[in-house]
This record gives structure tokens, C-alpha cells and sequence, in this order.
């Protein structure tokens, strides 16, 4: 019995890796990705349980309260967080994170200190610098989303030397702590570690623009993974080991397809300059002299009533105006009128990937009508319309034609090839980016503007009406 209660937390932690993975690959379908989440944190109460059973573990009202401190707020906010606030949440909770890996590695030199073995205080290390990277990085990403912080880049004088500067002790003082087999001695240097991580984070995310921000959050978020597996090596944790490699590894791939969906490499998001230039105001008149020419919601009604295929393009601007029903009951409404209605989805349309596919699915949009950008690109032609709603720099054509646009080369919807376009756009100014799209002054284009929810709430009615 003494044995069994031994290995009791060591088979919680194999029992919640197992989890953790099959979590992680019921994800990958819609109709698995509930169950997912509830096998992973499944997973996640099988580690915390284990981890009670361990030797030497005894104050048990203070990680009871640590836990529900933790799970109160986190269900809450879990639970109220709009659809466009999604990747501020993502973020914050993923600085969460960084922060527990960092606070771990700080308690474990102080339980330890310098005269860890080598590779436990390599670990330690690791974790201190990787943990506090990803936490001040993260909250600084949230107050960018947010508009806490401004989107803009906002540059730092000398920044390329101070960050150089700041790299170079943060390794001396590493190497040292590693040398010194004295823990006393070697504390200042490691706390120094500690932080000037944490103005590394600040100094790395604060010059990069808005529009960068989710690939971001996935650079940070393979940090904080990362950051967990070295800590678990010091800990001889094996669950932190494999969740933590799990993180890192699906941050990385998520960041490389990302930066494959803006034709991007990832130094040019970390240290390049997204969004500096425009192309062309942000007023009526384009770049080429082109005019915005408008329409109203009767005849944009009567256009797709007699259409015969339909392809929808959402944004973030849908999201924001949360008119994901509105536009669910606008298809069912043309189906029934004998129109082929599908739903063009970009990589990185809204905030996130995966941000319109969950929009969408929440008002219960079939998830076979939401097309790839692969797979819908080819069908534009024979589209009748494009509707495009809240979306900008992801049907913007000067990916395709303007080598000085910052977009140039990145995969875009191919509106623009449609019989006819309807844009659904609050104003006038330019996206997300910040750059002018010369959709809006073709020939073929109607602008339609207004908030998404009330305009959509109108072409219903309108539709009704017919």
C-alpha cells in the first residue's frame, strides 16, 4: 500500500499526458474539440490531484486556495468573454503561464540554489528567462488587443543596442550562476536573470505593430511551453515535461503557418516593420483616383435573392458587431430562395486562426460551408457575389499586384474575381494593416455602409420582404 501511494502521483502524471494528448488531438475536428477540452482538463485535475500525494507536501489549505483563487476567475472570465475579445484572453492566460514557470524556477533555486546539479540549474535558467519573457511579452500583447497599449509601433531609442546589451548580461550573469557552486553568491546574478528577462519581454513586444499581434501571441506561447518543459526537467516532473513540450511544439507549428499565411518569415514579424506604409488614403478617393461606389441594402437585397451562388467573406468586423445570427439567418433565408451560399475563411481572418470558424459555428453555421482559402479560391469565379463583411486585408488585391505594398505576396481570397462584390464596412478608413485596399474602387464593387449587425438586420428584412 505504501508503494502504490509512492507511485500514486507519478501515475497521475502518466494518466494526465495521456490525456493531455488525446486532448490535443480531438481538437483538430469540430466535432471532437469539446470532448478535447474536457479530456485535457481532465488531464490538468489528475496533475494538480497528484501533485497533493507527493512526499513532503503539506500545506494543503494554501494550494486548495491557490486552485480556487485560479479557477473562479478563470471560469468567469471563460465563460463572459465576447467572441472578439478572444484573443486578448488567449493571451493574458498564456502570461499566466510564463508566470508560473518563472515563479517554479525561482522557487526551485531557492529551495536548491547553486548547488543544483548542472543540468537541473540549466533548467532553472531556462525557465526563469523563458517564463519571463512570455509573461511581460503577453501582457504587453493583451494591452496592444485591448487598447491598453497602442497598436502602433511604438519605437525605442538605441532599441537594437539596448536589447543587445541587455542579451549579452543576461548570459554573463547565466554563466555565472552556473560557475558559482555558491549559492549566496550566486543569487544577485540570478535574480538579475530573472529580471532583465522581463524587460526583454517589454522591449521585444512593444515595437511591433497591432496587426502582428497573433503571431505574436504564438511566439509567446511556444515560450511559455517551453519555459514549462525546462522546468520540468529540473523537477523531474514528467507531466510538465510532455504538457509543456506539447504547448511549445503546437505554438511553433501555429507560428509557422501563420507567418506562411501572410507570406511572412518570422524574423520579419519580430523585428520587420508591418503596416509603416500605406498605399493610398484612407478617404474616398484611392490611390489610382478611383471612386467608392455605394449601395443601399434594397438593391444589395434584390442582387443575391437572384443570384445563383453567393460567397460570404467574414472579419473581424462581424465579430465585432457580434452579427454572426444575422448572417446565418441571411443564408438560410437565400438557400431557401434556391442560392449556393458558402463561406470563403481565411487563415487569419479575424484575430486568431480559427477566429471566424468559432464565430460562425456558435451561431451554427453547417461546418462543411466554412472553405479553406485553397478550396474556395478557384469557385470565386463563378460566384455571382462576393459579400464581404468586416473583412479588409485578406480580399486586398495589392497582395497580388504591388511589390511596395507590406502585404505584397501574402495568400488572399480572390474577391475581386466575382461577378459581383458588396463590401460591408462601417467607414471609410483602412484596415487592420493599415493600408488602403483597391477592392474598393473596382468596377465590380458596391460599398454597403454601416454596422455589420444593423446592416445585415436590414438585408433580413429586406430579403423577408421579396
Amino acid at each position: 500500500m505504501t508503494e502504490l501511494l509512492k507511485s500514486f502521483p507519478q501515475l497521475c502524471y502518466l494518466a494526465a499526458s495521456v490525456l493531455f494528448v488525446l486532448g490535443l488531438k480531438r481538437l483538430s475536428s469540430p466535432k471532437t474539440a469539446r470532448s478535447g477540452n474536457g479530456l485535457a482538463a481532465l488531464g490538468m485535475a489528475l496533475a494538480v490531484g497528484g501533485t497533493m500525494f507527493l512526499p513532503g507536501i503539506e500545506n494543503f489549505a494554501w494550494i486548495a486556495a491557490a486552485v480556487a483563487i485560479g479557477t473562479i476567475p478563470g471560469w468567469k472570465a471563460a465563460r463572459s468573454v465576447p467572441m472578439t475579445a478572444m484573443p486578448q484572453m488567449v493571451s493574458i492566460f498564456n502570461g499566466m503561464g510564463g508566470a508560473c514557470a518563472l515563479f517554479i524556477s525561482v522557487a526551485e533555486f531557492l529551495k536548491h540554489g547553486a548547488e543544483s546539479s548542472d543540468a537541473a540549474l540549466f533548467g532553472i535558467l531556462l525557465g526563469t528567462a523563458f517564463g519571463a519573457v512570455s509573461f511581460t511579452g503577453s501582457i504587453i500583447a493583451y494591452g496592444k488587443l485591448q487598447g491598453i497599449v497602442s497598436e502602433k509601433q511604438v519605437r525605442i531609442p538605441f532599441q537594437s543596442l539596448v536589447g543587445a546589451l541587455l542579451a549579452g548580461t543576461l548570459l554573463f550573469c547565466s554563466a555565472y550562476v552556473l560557475a558559482s557552486g555558491d549559492p549566496q553568491a550566486a543569487s544577485p546574478a540570478f535574480y538579475a536573470v530573472a529580471a532583465i528577462a522581463l524587460v526583454l519581454g517589454v522591449l521585444q513586444v512593444l515595437p511591433i505593430g497591432g496587426a502582428d499581434m497573433p503571431v505574436v501571441i504564438s511566439v509567446l506561447n511556444s515560450c511559455t511551453g517551453m519555459a514549462a518543459a525546462v522546468t520540468g526537467f529540473s523537477m523531474r516532473n514528467m507531466s510538465m515535461i510532455i504538457a509543456g513540450t506539447l504547448v511549445g511544439a503546437a505554438g511553433s507549428f501555429l507560428t509557422l503557418l501563420m507567418c506562411k499565411a501572410m507570406n511572412r518569415s518570422l524574423a520579419n514579424v519580430l523585428f520587420g516593420s508591418f503596416g509603416s506604409k500605406n498605399i493610398g488614403a484612407s478617404g474616398p478617393v484611392g490611390a489610382g483616383g478611383g471612386i467608392q461606389r455605394e449601395i443601399n441594402a434594397s438593391e444589395t437585397a434584390v442582387l443575391m435573392a437572384y443570384s445563383r451562388r453567393v460567397i460570404i467573406i467574414p472579419g473581424y468586423g462581424l465579430a465585432v458587431a457580434q452579427g454572426q445570427h444575422l448572417v446565418h439567418e441571411l443564408d438560410q433565408l437565400l438557400e431557401k430562395k434556391g442560392v449556393d451560399v458558402k463561406y470563403a475563411i481565411h487563415p487569419v481572418a479575424g484575430r486568431m486562426p480559427g477566429h471566424m470558424n468559432v464565430l460562425l459555428a456558435e451561431s451554427n453555421v453547417p461546418y462543411p460551408k466554412l472553405i479553406d482559402l485553397d478550396e474556395i479560391n478557384p469557385e470565386f469565379k463563378q460566384a455571382d457575389v462576393a459579400l464581404v463583411i468586416g473583412a479588409n486585408d485578406v480580399v486586398n488585391p495589392a497582395a497580388r499586384t504591388d511589390r511596395a505594398s507590406p502585404i505584397f505576396g501574402m495568400p488572399i481570397l480572390d474577391a475581386d474575381h466575382a461577378q459581383h462584390i458588396i463590401v460591408m464596412k462601417r467607414g471609410r478608413g483602412v484596415g487592420f494593416a493599415g493600408i488602403d485596399n483597391g477592392l474598393f474602387y473596382d468596377a465590380k464593387t458596391r460599398m454597403l455602409f454601416g454596422d455589420a449587425k444593423a446592416t445585415l438586420k436590414e438585408l433580413v428584412s429586406e430579403l423577408k420582404a421579396l
